[in-house]
């Protein structure tokens, strides 16, 4: 089974991850936690670049192209081969986040975004998807609040509340058409 994890900055992923992760392993399911972008040596890279708050000149495009080459490499040499041999995985952000991040936040529309996570997935969707609801002004405060505290505040925390709140109208749109998922 493949279960990501949705949510705007700020809204809990992390922690409820780590719950989901203490009960799974508790029954014994072979399991096997990531995030995106990250989860392997290149994907750990490629998050450095994205995050860092110096890249403002970054274009929605190259950043779009950016989390899939992460998401790629994420799938092909650790996703795909331990969903293969029967574990279960759980992914903290995954092709959600692009669609409402760069799809609606940016405007580059789900129309052209979805090809590209297609392409860089191979067509694997999660079977569920767990998704936080929270306001995008909360999530900020939040995330603020544990900036304050040492915790990474990423270039995309630093987006105007208004690419926030596109997000988080792109992610009720993406609620309405899962269906079941």
């Amino acid at each position: 089974m493949f279960i990501s994890f949705e949510g705007m900055d700020g809204s809990g992923k992390t922690t409820q991850v780590s719950r989901v992760i203490s009960e799974l392993r508790s029954h014994g399911h072979n399991l096997l936690v990531t995030r995106e972008p990250g989860g392997t040596e290149v994907g750990e890279q490629i998050r450095t670049i994205l995050m860092d708050k110096a890249n403002t000149a970054m274009t929605a495009r190259a950043e779009l192209l950016l989390f899939c080459a992460s998401r790629a490499q994420l799938v092909s040499s650790v996703i795909r081969p331990h969903l293969e041999s029967g574990g279960v995985v759980i992914c903290d952000r995954y092709i959600d986040s692009s669609l409402a991040y760069q799809g609606y936040g940016h405007g580059l529309g789900a129309e052209a975004v979805s090809p590209v996570l297609d392409f860089a997935t191979g067509g694997l969707v999660p079977d569920l998807t767990v998704y936080l609801d929270i306001s995008p002004e909360e999530g900020l405060h939040r995330r603020a609040q544990a900036a304050l505290k040492g915790e990474e505040f990423t270039r995309l925390d630093a987006m105007a509340t208004e690419f926030h709140q596109r997000v988080y109208a792109g992610y009720a749109e993406i609620g309405r058409r899962a269906g079941r998922r």
